[in-house]
């Protein structure tokens, strides 16, 4: 059963609203064995300009779901989270469930029928690429990867000698990730 833990950042969480929010939700429990108890975390914020924000965690026994949405509407932003989470949902869950089964673990999706059409693998590996790691300052690969207009870009830490990747976040800002070596 999926429960609800809905929060507004300057906004009121009308009822009106929290059931719109259940009611999209609801829709992902046919996802879910029914002895299961699922925690929904919502928050919902508006932000100056008017824009609404709606941001979806769902942790699972070996998944998290997230989602989130950013539009002029607040109604539409729910919508749009319902509609990436179930995406995520029946892209992971054959993953997860053939994971699982190889591992023994029980299964925490529930089967729906196959379609009869053959689709294409959603993990085929389409290109491969070998590279040399220059050494550089995090500052430099994100010159790098800016001029290359990447959204990532992988070098070598010239401080550390570690593997390490800059990236671009949703926000604009960016990211690094460090390896342990």
């Amino acid at each position: 059963m999926l429960k609800y833990n809905v929060r507004g950042e300057n906004i009121e969480v009308t009822d009106a609203l929290r059931s719109y929010v259940e009611k999209r939700l609801n829709k992902l429990e046919k996802y879910f064995e029914l002895n299961q108890d699922v925690i929904a975390h919502v928050n919902l914020r508006v932000y100056r300009d008017r824009s609404a924000k709606v941001e979806v965690t769902i942790p699972l026994p070996y998944l998290v779901l997230r989602a989130e949405e950013t539009t002029d509407d607040m109604y539409r932003s729910i919508d749009f989270v319902s509609e990436k989470l179930e995406r995520q949902i029946r892209k992971y869950k054959t993953r997860v469930n053939r994971k699982s089964r190889e591992k023994g673990l029980q299964d925490f999706f529930v089967e729906q029928p196959q379609e009869e059409e053959k689709k294409p693998s959603e993990f085929d590996i389409v290109r491969n690429k070998r590279v040399s790691l220059k050494p550089m300052d995090p500052e430099e690969a994100i010159l790098q990867m800016d001029m290359l207009e990447h959204d990532f870009f992988v070098f070598e830490d010239a401080e550390t000698n570690g593997t390490s990747v800059v990236y671009r976040r949703n926000d604009g800002r960016y990211g690094l990730i460090e390896t342990n070596e």
